[in-house]
């Protein structure tokens, strides 16, 4: 099971995320739900990176199957939609898949 820890503070703006562990779907280079997962975690890290000028921590262990991402800074208006942008596809995979294989929980920070 794949576990996404969605962090905000007290106002409500993004202060970073983890997600942590292989979904399980199906065997390692079959699995599509964990394949979804991943291309979503790294494509708005990647997104971040490349359209805003907000800092960010990233770090990752790929055998844990493991990414966590926090902004440094605050963060921009700009973030803040592709952050938007990475829930709503997260939720779209834990609708279609269901909590056998993802789980999402927000903290408040």
């Amino acid at each position: 099971m794949t576990d996404i820890t969605i962090i905000k503070d007290s106002s409500g703006s993004y202060k970073g995320f983890i997600c942590h562990g292989h979904a399980g779907f199906a065997d390692y280079g079959d699995d599509i739900v964990c394949s979804a997962i991943s291309v979503l975690t790294i494509n708005t890290i990647n997104s971040i990176n490349e359209f805003t000028s907000d800092q960010m921590d990233v770090s990752q262990d790929e055998e844990e199957g493991l990414i966590t991402c926090f902004f440094k800074d605050g963060i921009s208006h700009d973030s803040e939609i592709l952050m938007k942008s990475y829930e709503l596809g997260i939720n779209g995979i834990y609708r279609q898949y269901g909590e056998e294989f993802l789980n999402i929980k927000f903290e408040e920070v």
